[in-house]
């Protein structure tokens, strides 16, 4: 369905990038663990993190072969699986899954607050996005037994921006998660499974998923 599919060279399995697991070969079944990464650009990268590493792969990062495509209205290379019309094929949202139960936030509506506090399937989280780097990141915003809510302080500047919950007015990095200052500093939010999709995907792999509205 428009989603690539990965084998293994030790066993020749192979591996569902939607599902994390495998789906036919010897470990057919078996679940990846998910490493949380951040989408977001390469200045806003090494602004937080200086030291990192880069894979040389020869000037190929100067160019990007799907351009055309995310200009245009196709729907990957055979179509959607599961037509879904309350938003437009190949918007962008970052989608979350609680407890089996599929949600997704378009990058158009978190656009216009940056922090949205939400609740649902019993579970708490916080996405944060930057408009400039189209930046979404989902949090849990359970810390040491309590539900904290979040706003920005001040403007937003970037990878430097700063939250601040209600409950104990401490100050939070915006893009890591971490408490910088204030009762709950040290503090660190973990991160929920998220996965930056176009919608027409997201809804071929999960056709009753929730829809965030504001």
């Amino acid at each position: 369905m428009n989603a690539l599919v990965m084998y293994d060279h030790q066993t020749d399995t192979l591996w569902s990038q939607f599902n994390r697991r495998g789906i036919k070969g010897a470990l057919a079944g078996t679940e990846l663990e998910v490493i949380p990464v951040t989408q977001t650009t390469w200045a806003a990268w090494t602004e937080l993190h200086p030291d990192t590493l880069a894979l040389d792969k020869s000037d190929r990062y100067s160019s990007d072969t799907y351009e055309s495509y995310y200009r245009d209205g196709r729907a990957g290379v055979i179509g959607e699986t599961n037509g879904d019309d309350r938003l437009r094929s190949k918007e962008l949202v970052v989608g979350v899954d609680v407890s089996g139960n599929p949600k997704a936030y378009p990058f158009k509506e978190l656009a216009e607050r940056q922090v949205v506090n939400d609740t649902y399937s019993g579970e708490d989280v916080l996405v944060y996005f930057e408009n400039t780097t189209n930046t979404a990141l989902v949090f849990d915003r359970n810390v040491d037994g309590r539900t904290l809510t979040f706003r920005l302080e001040g403007q937003p500047s970037g990878v430097q921006t700063i939250l601040v919950d209600e409950e104990t007015g401490s100050r939070w990095s915006a893009f890591t998660g971490r408490a910088i200052d204030g009762e709950l500093r040290g503090k660190t939010m973990e991160r929920v499974l998220s996965h930056l999709s176009f919608w027409f995907a997201w809804t071929d792999w999960n056709p009753d998923t929730e829809l965030y509205t504001g």
